[in-house]
């Protein structure tokens, strides 16, 4: 079966066709939310990229409800936007999209795909907040992780590549960035949690912060919670520190001496490899680091900085093979006890796979 993956960003609807061999072999791009074409133009988009047997929607959130895909209908929907008080930035604009490719293809059965649904095979140690029990059990705080979609490729990925399935730290470095620990193909720990904030420094993002410096914002320095939320999320990591959120542009400025981009560049490696070390002490090993999404297969200093920083595991780059990697590709080096890779982002694949997982008998 042929499916068409609809993955609604923040700038974007990316719909691509996936066909039996995992390939994408039809592609298109359309405005998001806000500007999502009417029924009419939308259903013509989705014809040109026509045949298809099924669509696959990206769902940032399932909350603890859906363990994997299930099959779109209106009680479905109704669950899904149910839980949109823990994803407030994401599952609005996910529904908008669902909707709207809904409309425009109203005969095409609909597989919901979650991007919280691999980690919830995190040990309870690992989920768990240090929190009262009433606001873990009644209002569902608890560490949820994200990217899930990516990070099961990737991992599945490298072990076709012929890396070692048992303990593996997948890197997805994007605008959004979040690592995960591998287990024999489950996901043991990961560096996000109640929401996409926590953990690394991001393009816009500022990954963890001491919660009591949110609480004194508020509460000593007066500031609007709405205004502190905006700013921790679009206003944060990378572009807080450098003043732009692009790493590539981080990277040249911080080679040409720039100040702020140096700094930018040292926190963000600084986080991600003590980042990286919590997985493999999570794991008690490590086989394969894997680098993933649009940072981790295209910076190729961020990779060299993050993987010298952790020889004590074992880990080696090769130079030559990291600087001109182009995914998939392997860069480990000389005497490395460990596997380095770059694996293309293909979220779409995990999507596919799991509408013919239900779908198809």
């Amino acid at each position: 079966m042929r499916v068409l993956v609809a993955n609604a960003g923040s700038s974007s609807l990316k719909l691509r066709v996936v066909d039996e061999a995992d390939e994408v072999v039809a592609r298109a791009e359309v405005p998001a939310v806000e500007r999502l074409p009417p029924p009419g133009e939308l259903a013509g988009i989705l014809a040109g990229l026509a045949p298809y047997g099924a669509v696959g929607h990206r769902v940032v959130h399932g909350g603890e409800e859906f363990r994997g895909p299930v099959v779109l209908d209106a009680a479905t929907r109704a669950r899904i936007e149910a839980l949109t008080p823990l994803a407030p930035l994401h599952q609005p604009r996910t529904l908008a999209a669902l909707d709207a490719v809904t409309r425009a293809a109203p005969e095409v059965p609909a597989v919901a795909c979650f991007d919280t649904s691999f980690h919830l095979t995190l040990p309870s140690e690992a989920s768990t907040y240090a929190l009262p029990r009433e606001w873990r059990e009644d209002l569902g705080i608890r560490r949820y992780g994200f990217h899930g979609l990516s990070h099961e490729y990737a991992a599945g990925r490298a072990v076709a590549m012929g890396a070692r399935p048992g303990r593996i730290v997948v890197c997805h470095l994007g605008a959004g960035a979040s690592l995960c620990a591998v287990r024999d193909g489950r996901s043991i720990d990961t560096t996000m949690g109640f929401t996409p904030l926590e953990g690394l420094v991001m393009a816009t993002r500022s990954g963890s912060v001491d919660p009591g410096a949110v609480l004194w914002l508020v509460t000593e320095a007066g500031l609007d919670p709405a205004d502190v939320a905006e700013t921790l999320y679009h206003r944060s990591g990378v572009a807080g520190l450098a003043g732009t959120p692009g790493l590539g542009d981080v990277v040249r400025r911080a080679a040409a001496g720039d100040g702020d981009a140096t700094l930018a560049l040292g926190v963000v490696d600084h986080r991600l490899r003590g980042a990286i070390a919590t997985m493999v002490a999570s794991l008690g090993g490590l086989d394969a680091l894997v680098f993933t999404g649009g940072v981790g297969e295209n910076e190729p200093a961020l990779r060299a900085a993050a993987a010298g920083g952790l020889g004590f595991l074992g880990v080696a780059i090769d130079p030559e093979a990291n600087a001109h990697a182009e995914p998939d590709a392997d860069v480990t080096g000389a005497g490395s006890a460990v596997r380095v890779l770059v694996v293309a982002a293909r979220e779409e694949v995990t999507i596919a796979r799991g509408v013919r997982q239900v779908l198809v008998p």
